[in-house]
């Protein structure tokens, strides 16, 4: 695999009840998804070429972790807050990164992480 080659991503996020995903994770983004292709089916653009994909699959939902990077992990803490869903609290691997997650109704794993390497004296 060529990384010239490549020019998006989609992160595909299983889930059994797909309308009470959908109201959650148009919570969790803050607004109703970029495109709906077809019944059972939401997708929103995260930034240039790279989406969250939340479609039905029963057989795997639950079972995916999905990583997005931050440039303030505190504030989007504080947003989640402010919308009522329930984030972990922040972990902090020293000079490395700070991270927190999230879980969906399904089970679902969503962290995320800010890149604090770059922070050191050193």
């Amino acid at each position: 695999m060529s990384d010239k080659n490549i020019n998006s991503m989609i992160s595909v996020i299983p889930v059994k009840n797909f309308q009470q995903s959908l109201t959650w994770y148009k919570k969790l983004i803050g607004r109703d998804p970029d495109i709906v292709p077809m019944e059972g089916i939401a997708e929103w653009l995260i930034v240039e070429n790279a989406w969250i994909q939340v479609t039905i699959d029963p057989d795997r939902a639950g079972n995916t972790t999905l990583v997005i990077c931050v440039n303030d992990l505190e504030a989007q803490c504080k947003t989640f807050s402010a919308s009522n869903l329930p984030i972990g609290k922040i972990e902090e691997y020293p000079e490395i990164i700070k991270m927190a997650e999230i879980i969906d109704p399904e089970g679902n794993k969503i962290s995320f992480v800010q890149d604090i390497s770059n922070n050191s004296d050193s």
